[in-house]
């Protein structure tokens, strides 16, 4: 991140995303926690621009709320020189609560635009019956999501995708696409005008759902589509929860070796020069 900021002195001087929040000691551990997993991946993978403006990104589910608050400690506490914009994109699922979300931001005060766009129907209508369309909706809902960013100054797009979405999206490209990738923390779009982030890379789902739960957040279910996207990736964290617990803290393992790739090896020859690899033919002294 380069140069570290100032922490505010007044320890009590907290954001409204914060009113309410438990007194525990669990809590303010869990809290701690979050925010310097989310501090670890912002300066981990240089996220940081001056005066940069982030479209922050809400789906009303626990991880969103979470890297909300995250982002708006950080802020508050003088370690993320950012301005923040909210954004929620309404792409029409039957049964949105569509006033959930911008009753909360402005209770909370967290400037923000929502926007509707009704992908649903498109999808509905381009993808046959049984088929799966997350992958069309995530495009659709991408391109939106870009074009609000150029429209509102943002040079980031933020998603609070979280270091199980990280880990099952690895396993599924492992297990259904024959390939080693996962959402990386940070990427350019196609065009190379806007950057994608997840500061929440680093840190593990059931810590989301405690924080949220914790704050009362008031979450949106996940399932309003339909989405099939939960037919291979439920699969997959069926597999990891079954890992995790006959041998606790496993998911963590995993995940730090994804960010410990030895090209040498493992068999690419793309990322690693086998043919140009030559055996030393001097003769070694007596």
């Amino acid at each position: 991140m380069g140069k570290r900021f100032a922490m505010k002195d007044i320890e009590d001087d907290i954001h409204p995303l914060f009113y309410g929040a438990p007194s525990s000691t669990e809590f303010k551990k869990l809290r701690k926690r979050i925010m310097r997993n989310v501090r670890e991946a912002i300066e981990h993978y240089g996220m940081i621009e001056r005066d940069a403006r982030w479209l922050v990104c809400l789906s009303g589910g626990k991880d969103s709320y979470t890297l909300l608050a995250a982002l708006y400690e950080l802020k508050w506490r003088g370690l993320l020189p950012v301005d923040l914009l909210a954004c929620n994109l309404d792409q029409g699922q039957p049964g949105f609560p569509a006033t959930v979300l911008p009753t909360f931001l402005e209770q909370m005060g967290v400037p923000h635009r929502i926007e509707y766009q009704d992908t649903y129907s498109l999808v509905m209508d381009k993808i046959p019956q049984g088929r799966t369309f997350c992958a069309l909706c995530s495009r659709l809902r991408r391109g939106h999501l870009y074009r609000i960013a150029r429209e509102e100054g943002c040079s980031a797009v933020v998603l609070g995708h979280h270091r199980d979405d990280i880990l099952e999206t690895f396993f599924m490209n492992l297990f259904h696409g024959g390939r080693l990738a996962t959402m990386p923390p940070k990427l350019l779009n196609e065009e190379g005008d806007v950057f994608v982030y997840r500061p929440l890379a680093h840190v593990a789902e059931a810590d989301c759902e405690k924080f949220s739960a914790a704050l009362k957040y008031p979450i949106i279910p996940c399932d309003l589509c339909g989405s099939q996207d939960g037919l291979q990736r439920q699969q997959v964290k069926q597999i990891l929860d079954g890992w995790e617990a006959n041998s606790p803290g496993r998911r963590q393992v995993m995940f730090r070796a994804l960010m410990n790739a030895r090209p040498s090896h493992l068999l690419d020859p793309k990322l690693f020069d086998f043919a140009g690899l030559e055996r030393e033919t001097k003769p070694r002294p007596t």
